[in-house]
């Protein structure tokens, strides 16, 4: 932020100097000078830190910036839950992670149903309460994505926008929108206005409208043809830009975590992330997680080993890639965090089973396959 002053500190000191004497301008005017210089140092060498880390500079995508000031129920939106007859409208639901569809288990209730971004709330709306709050692009990069059609997905109308960080390239995604304003191939600076908020989409109405956001890493490249051969009677519109190829982050975390540490790199915040479950997977030419993000991938004695373990958190984001001796054809569960409650409601059914008998489900390794596809 810039702070406008009409008069520098030094213009002060002459004046307040003037009837003491030349020495003391002198010397006060020397540690201005070096205070300057340090000031100076200090500055471009974080200027330096940043370009190399590549700093990420995020902004909100809306005016509601209430997620700073710990207000949960004015920040995100609230959905509708009706659980055991009981009705509720819980803001908590509109968080990321597992929030929704709740269930009983042994050790309490569970929530099985996981959302992979945050809902923000609008701000603005007209007579009719129809919404107003304009989106932005919550950093610099390029659309890659428009979706115009609402029924082709469960977003709505959405726009899907690439970022560069470090090497690899990241997908923020903005769904539920009532108008767009761009178009694939424009490029955007962080904060450009791109669509104004709404509530196309499945299950929402005026009164929920708002900004679905998400933050994500890519699978794969291949995923039209993987999907095209385990989904034919389900058209993919959307591309590679399909929800089931995007791994969300935990983009509120992140903000948060942002304003304590500007220099943080999503693979340092990542790295903090618990590890779930393990998989691991023949060796392929076809695999791009690694080239996608090298970050992720543990390169000692790589070329020597027989297949590659990934490392999941909880929400299925990737983690980790090391070299296994373990030789296999297929993808199979190599670890994973015991739990008395099954697997499948912990893992968006990955994972089944519970103790010491997990397993990947029938979707967990259609979906692994698709990391090495077409192998």
């Amino acid at each position: 932020m810039t702070n406008d002053e009409g008069t520098t500190n030094v213009e002060c000191r002459m004046r307040d100097n003037s009837a003491r004497g030349t020495s003391s301008f002198v010397i006060n005017s020397s540690f201005r000078h070096s205070s300057f210089v340090i000031a100076w140092l200090v500055v471009s060498t974080v200027s330096l830190v940043a370009q190399t880390r590549d700093v990420l500079e995020l902004v909100l995508p809306t005016d509601n910036d209430a997620l700073f000031s710990g207000g949960g129920s004015a920040f995100y939106q609230y959905i509708e839950r009706n659980y055991k007859g009981v009705k509720s409208t819980p803001w908590e639901g509109g968080q990321y992670g597992f929030v929704r569809d709740p269930t009983d288990a042994a050790g309490g209730v569970v929530y099985t149903r996981f959302h992979e971004g945050i809902d923000i709330r609008p701000l603005h709306r007209d007579a009719h309460g129809e919404p107003l709050d304009e989106v932005r692009a919550i950093a610099d990069g390029k659309v890659v994505h428009v979706n115009s059609v609402p029924g082709y997905s469960n977003y709505g109308r959405y726009i899907v926008i690439e970022h560069h960080w470090s090497g690899s390239s990241y997908y923020s995604l903005y769904g539920h929108l009532s108008s767009i304003a761009v178009q694939p191939g424009d490029t955007l600076k962080r904060g450009q206005r791109i669509a104004v908020m709404g509530y196309t989409g499945t299950g929402l109405n005026r009164e929920r409208a708002h900004l679905h956001l998400e933050l994500n890493l890519m699978l794969s490249r291949e995923f039209d043809s993987w999907y095209n051969a385990f989904f034919r009677n389900d058209p993919n519109h959307n591309g590679i830009y399909n929800g089931m190829n995007l791994a969300g982050l935990d983009i509120a975390r992140l903000y948060v975590a942002l304003h304590k540490n500007p220099l943080l790199t999503i693979p340092e915040f990542l790295g903090r992330e618990e590890t779930f479950y393990k998989v691991s997977v023949p060796k392929s030419r076809h695999f791009e997680l690694p080239k996608l993000y090298p970050w992720m991938l543990d390169t000692g004695g790589r070329n020597e080993k027989s297949s590659w373990e990934i490392s999941f958190a909880q929400s299925g984001v990737p983690l980790r890639i090391e070299s296994s001796d373990k030789s296999m054809t297929q993808p199979e569960l190599s670890y994973v965090k015991k739990s008395s409650v099954d697997y499948s409601n912990l893992t968006r059914d990955i994972v089944s089973g519970h103790g010491a008998n997990g397993h990947l489900t029938d979707y967990g390794r259609q979906l692994m396959g698709l990391l090495i596809w077409p192998d």
